[in-house]
């Protein structure tokens, strides 16, 4: 193999690395939003819903002995509307975490063969020049 084809193996490689870090930033962007999309509606509709639920709460508080049976029912609704929001936001986070460190992975296992091709490549490139160097020592000798 040629020197000039080697040094394009190598340049093809770095390029394949660059494509495989550009894959991945998408797929980090991708996945952001692709658990936004899966989460954020039920977090603000959970929110939103708990939002109502703690000002009738404090209303009921307030007119204690006419609202009795509604501050009950709302006290039971309005921690279970805590309870989803809290497990929605912390599921939120762990899709997340899991998505990126998947696609970090993977991207490591890829960057890591093709550093692997390099560093081979590398290897015959400098057992190339070694062999053309002595040629040419010896083509000298020669003369």
């Amino acid at each position: 193999m040629s020197e000039q084809e080697l040094r394009s193996q190598i340049a093809d490689k770095e390029d394949e690395i660059t494509r495989v870090e550009e894959e991945a930033s998408k797929k980090e962007a991708s996945a952001e939003k692709e658990i936004e999309d899966d989460f954020d509606d039920k977090i603000n509709d959970t929110k939103s819903k708990l939002d109502v639920g703690e000002v009738d709460l404090k209303e009921a508080t307030e007119k204690s002995k006419e609202w009795t049976k509604k501050m009950k029912k709302l006290i039971v609704e309005v921690a279970a509307l805590k309870k989803k929001h809290v497990n929605l936001v912390k599921g939120k986070s762990k899709a997340l975490n899991k998505k990126l460190d998947n696609i970090l992975k993977e991207k490591k296992t890829k960057i890591k063969s093709y550093e692997s091709d390099i560093k081979a490549i590398r290897k015959q490139l400098e057992k190339l020049e070694a062999e053309q160097i002595k040629a040419e020592q010896l083509k000298e000798q020669v003369n």
